[in-house]
């Protein structure tokens, strides 16, 4: 097994972050700090340690959160100008989880928070192309070119973005009472279904398009939604969400 697999598994870090923190040198194996990439492990045999302490699979239960994480609220641990992050009003005891991609500072909705690498992992290579689902308002009414180009892709700065767009008919009624309580005929909502997960790339399509996001919601990762959570609750998940953890990892 890759040792960063391993470390994923043990609910380390997610393997990007597992490769990071053996380029730092906290890793050992059988004693050895190792820095090179792709090393391969016997977990039957090897002792593998981090930070000095012993690293085995199944040591660690998994623990994965789902928070509606408000807009001006910053998807990291700590930040040195005091600004709120993603861990603000989580118990210290869900301290050591991680925030499972990312949003930007102006976006709102699903954030996970998880020790599960293997999750994290799943849920933001492309290669696994887990679909994430945004809402997203737009200024005024959305003429029907500019979905079409949004869907066939256009062209951004680092290589052309397509997705899956169409008109949000009505917000439910378990987002409705926090997203627009009153609907707005002013503005129109869309939804965007990506299957990747570049730098504010939402927001650069519609730009592209000259259209003016209003607002950027992400409700759903893979087949977890965000439901009625409202802004800023966070719960564990549900035995449901917890079967679909389950199915998320053993897909293909």
């Amino acid at each position: 097994m890759r040792l960063n697999k391993f470390l994923a598994h043990a609910g380390i870090a997610s393997r990007r972050g597992a490769d990071r923190l053996i380029q730092e040198g906290r890793v050992q194996v059988n004693g050895r700090t190792l820095y090179e990439m792709g090393v391969q492990i016997d977990p039957e045999k090897d002792r593998v340690t981090f930070d000095g302490r012993p690293v085995q699979i199944g040591a660690a239960d998994t623990t994965t959160l789902l928070r509606n994480m408000p807009a001006g609220v910053l998807s990291t641990r700590h930040d040195p100008e005091g600004r709120p992050t993603v861990f603000s009003l989580i118990p210290p005891e869900y301290s050591p989880l991680y925030p499972v991609g990312r949003l930007d500072l102006d976006s709102e909705g699903l954030m996970l928070l998880s020790n599960d690498g293997d999750l994290t992992y799943r849920l933001t290579h492309p290669s696994f192309e887990h679909e994430k689902e945004y809402w997203v308002k737009i200024r005024g009414y959305v003429p029907e070119p500019a979905i079409r180009k949004l869907k066939k892709g256009v062209e951004l700065e680092d290589g052309q973005a397509r997705a899956g767009v169409r008109r949000l008919k009505s917000i439910p009624a378990e987002q409705r009472f926090w997203l627009e309580p009153e609907p707005d005929p002013r503005h129109t909502w869309l939804v965007f279904i990506l299957h990747e997960g570049r730098k504010r790339q939402v927001r650069r399509m519609c730009q592209a398009v000259e259209l003016d996001v209003l607002r950027l919601v992400r409700v759903r990762m893979a087949s977890l939604h965000i439901g009625d959570l409202r802004p800023g609750q966070w719960r564990p998940l549900s035995a449901r969400q917890r079967r679909a953890i389950d199915a998320i990892k053993t897909s293909e």
